[in-house]
């Protein structure tokens, strides 16, 4: 299983490179960076939280051309807020997500159309609407110099729209966000395990494999396992979990923890 590499991801024109500040229910942000262009992919952490992370993987918040909002959940959405207003990052968000009136304002806003690509700077975005129980949530998909990111976590089931979309990445950060069993004998009352579990949910173990299966891996070079709930996961189930696709072969997964993020990974 890979760990990542100590790179200066600025350096890297011409690759896309991508990181994690962290990943799970007490916060979510994952940096994607071309060498031109830097993006942060929601932020669930405070702001000296979320300050910190960042120096750990070398950037300063003002290096950041753009915040992307997944959807209004405060696990992706509580520090986004306070990281625009005090360094003056631009925001790009749906409407209905906006609409929630969680995000307050910021110095510069930006509607996201679902289905509807744009670029920020050297950067392409497609921002795919998936299924969740959130107002208007949309994952990403990045592209620069021929090389292709996904990032899908938060959605209950892998819709065949989401497939479809989703086909052709280089490297993928993938939602492993729960075992079934864990799930099932787990602390959580009856309500949220429904919630959890269900299509408007969070993807579980078994659901990414399969997800992975249907997209292909022949072309994926990092498959990267997030938002696992510290209740209900275990690194090492998710990890078996997709290993069997992968013929035992680990050098291509990694995990984004919670605490420790996930240092740059690089797409070839």
């Amino acid at each position: 299983m890979t760990q990542g590499q100590v790179i200066d991801p600025l350096s890297q024109r011409g690759r896309i490179c991508f990181a994690s500040l962290g990943s799970g229910s007490k916060g979510n942000a994952t940096l994607v960076c071309d060498g031109e262009t830097t993006l942060l992919v929601d932020c669930g952490f405070g702001l000296r939280d979320a300050e910190r992370r960042l120096a750990r993987l070398g950037l300063h918040p003002r290096q950041l051309d753009a915040v992307l909002v997944t959807h209004e959940h405060g696990d992706h959405l509580r520090g986004v807020g306070p990281l625009a207003r005090r360094h003056a990052v631009p925001v790009y968000i749906t409407p209905g997500t906006w609409l929630s009136g969680r995000l307050g304002e910021v110095p510069q806003r930006h509607w996201i159309t679902p289905q509807s690509r744009f670029t920020v700077k050297s950067l392409t975005i497609d921002p795919i609407t998936v299924p969740h129980d959130a107002r208007e949530p949309v994952q990403f998909r990045f592209e620069s110099c021929g090389r292709h990111l996904g990032v899908l976590t938060d959605l209950g089931h892998p819709t065949d729209h989401v497939i479809e979309t989703f086909k052709g990445c280089d490297a993928l950060v993938i939602e492993c966000n729960h075992d079934r069993r864990m799930l099932e004998i787990g602390p959580y009352p009856p309500r949220l395990k429904r919630r959890v579990g269900g299509n408007w949910g969070h993807l579980a173990n078994v659901q990414a494999a399969s997800l992975l299966q249907r997209l292909g891996l022949d072309r994926l070079q990092r498959i990267v396992c997030s938002h696992l709930s510290e209740h209900n996961n275990r690194p090492e189930l998710a990890l078996e979990a997709l290993m069997p696709l992968l013929d035992g072969d680990g050098s291509r997964l990694t995990i984004a923890a919670q605490d420790s993020g996930m240092h740059w990974q690089t797409i070839n």
